[in-house]
């Protein structure tokens, strides 16, 4: 069998059904990758870094296949010899995209333009038919292929949605992924997500990811960025990662172009998109989702997704986020929408086995005896990052602080800051001045607490870690206050210390049990004054008196 790979989305969409062969000894997998897509780029490392060494294009091209499978119509597949199954790359058919080298209609133009995969400019080449079997997730795109290019209705196999089913079977994972993502208790998760072009929400809005997540509190949301693997492609990861440093500092983290979004997905408590594909797995999924960009003239409006941005809520650009965002999950999905989203497949959990059918019958083999079973989606590598500049408001009762956390990235995109903030930052901040402006500087070690803060005169705290429940707040007078607790909670501690003396309070009466109240969850510290040996760290000396009680 061979794999036709025309770039980084066609061969994860590739690798789920691939597996369906992977037990069978009878077949073997070859991979290629034809030169034809724009976005080819990256195409053979991605694979490489698999372990997979394609097969030349030109010398595929000279061999027989028992089947070649792609999930992409560019390029010339009839030079393959084998039969040819095409499956979609996306959640079915919907975007207008002409032939490469064809002209695009004028304005106002009566014929309507080829929509990709459907469109007789994809599906024939000099009246013959490219591919022996096209498979279709749902029934409605059957009735879009009947009208324009009939030729193909004979060929085509409705076969469900297999990325989408195995979505749907990770579902119980929901809360591995949702650690995994950062998001635990009531912190909402929310997925960011852009297809590719102009139009699309990252081409409109590039700093959309960085505004949203420098206005949400840091403890009641995480925000995540999935870019299609196009965007990464065309522009290079140095210019992604460069064009998404204010987002990074505002705690937004860039999930990887190929795999990520689906358990972001599964995890997720919102969807902010657009007329991408991602956009509409979510709304399937049943996580509620807005639309930041919808263009109604590059997608067919009879597909599901052209139905899909006219019924979906769309994200004001004018109004506060966080009000937004909390409506859209108070306020019952739009009607019908619910109709719309289930045109994402015709055979819900039943893709696996109706694909793999087909891949036998094409290989005019017996199938296995074992059931086709879509594979969860794999976890995602741990990341519990908070931004390096915080800022943070305290509000203090007796013995309860009320903390509420933004990305200090937020004076950077809104040109200021909530009334009664200060600023926290970790010495890991490149952004020097916030580091400059710092009323709070966060160390890795307290051993290094009195030499940072002598070296910022405007610097009112320090903060660092004793050992793994412990940790030390001092100010440039001499005073010292050991906390003990989750080590998380280090640098919130030492904004309510911050609070404490700002507001004129005994500093002995921080000793003692103390309440902090960190978006919808509770934490208790305990917090004592205590005085720490003068130079304690000589050269050679162990550090016993940090480590200690005094």
């Amino acid at each position: 069998m061979l794999a036709v790979v025309h770039n980084v989305t066609a061969a994860t969409r590739l690798l789920d059904v691939a597996e369906l062969v992977g037990g069978d000894l009878r077949v073997q997998t070859t991979f290629t990758v034809p030169p034809y897509s724009a976005f080819v780029d990256g195409t053979e490392q991605f694979l490489a870094d698999l372990g997979i060494r394609p097969l030349p294009w030109d010398v595929a091209t000279t061999r027989h296949f028992d089947l070649a499978v792609a999930a992409s119509h560019g390029g010339d597949l009839r030079k393959l010899d084998a039969p040819r199954m095409i499956i979609p790359h996306g959640m079915g058919y919907n975007k207008y995209l002409l032939e490469p080298g064809a002209r695009s209609p004028e304005p106002g133009a009566r014929s309507p333009e080829p929509v990709f995969g459907l469109s007789a400019e994809w599906l024939l080449d000099d009246g013959e038919l490219i591919p022996s079997s096209l498979v279709l997730s749902h029934a409605e795109q059957l009735d879009r292929l009947v009208r324009d290019c009939a030729d193909a209705a004979g060929v085509a196999v409705l076969a469900g949605d297999p990325c989408l089913d195995r979505m749907l079977a990770s579902r119980p994972l929901r809360a591995v992924y949702r650690r995994a993502l950062g998001t635990v208790g009531d912190r909402r998760l929310v997925v960011v997500s852009s297809t590719w072009g102009e139009a699309s929400l990252f081409g409109r809005y590039p700093d959309l990811p960085a505004r949203l997540a420098a206005n949400l509190p840091l403890d009641d949301y995480r925000v995540v960025l999935a870019l299609h693997p196009n965007v990464w492609q065309w522009h290079t990861p140095w210019q992604i990662q460069v064009w998404t440093e204010s987002a990074h500092r505002a705690g937004v983290r860039l999930l990887p172009a190929a795999e990520g979004w689906r358990a972001a997905l599964v995890a997720a408590d919102l969807v902010v998109g657009d007329h991408g594909s991602v956009t509409f797995y979510g709304a399937a999924l049943g996580v509620p989702t807005v639309l930041a960009a919808a263009p109604t003239d590059v997608v067919a409006p009879d597909s599901a997704i052209g139905r899909f941005i006219r019924l979906a809520p769309r994200l004001d650009h004018d109004r506060p986020y966080p009000e937004q965002l909390d409506a859209l999950l108070e306020r019952p999905a739009p009607a019908g929408l619910a109709s719309v989203t289930a045109l994402a497949t015709s055979a819900p959990e039943q893709a696996m086995s109706l694909v793999r059918k087909e891949f036998y019958r094409l290989l005019d083999l017996p199938e296995p005896i074992w059931p086709a079973e879509p594979l969860t989606i794999p976890v995602p590598p741990d990341i519990e990052r908070e931004p390096g500049a915080q800022l943070v408001r305290v509000e203090l009762t007796e013995r309860r602080a009320v903390i509420t956390r933004y990305p200090a990235e937020l004076v950077r995109v809104a040109h200021g800051m909530p009334r009664g903030a200060h600023l926290s930052v970790d010495v890991t901040e490149p952004y020097r001045v916030f580091l400059e402006l710092a009323e709070i500087v966060v160390v890795p070690d307290a051993r290094d607490a009195a030499a940072v803060l002598a070296s910022m005169p405007g610097c009112l705290l320090a903060v660092g870690m004793l050992d793994a429940r412990s940790w030390l707040v001092i100010d440039a007078t001499g005073l010292e206050v050991r906390c003990t607790g989750d080590a998380a909670l280090a640098r919130v501690c030492a904004s309510v210390v911050h609070a404490w003396l700002t507001s004129g309070r005994d500093p002995e009466e921080l000793r003692g049990a103390l309440s902090l109240g960190l978006g919808a969850g509770t934490h208790v510290v305990t917090v004592e004054r205590v005085q720490l040996p003068p130079d304690p760290l000589r050269v050679g000396d162990e550090p016993a008196g940090l480590g200690d009680d005094h």
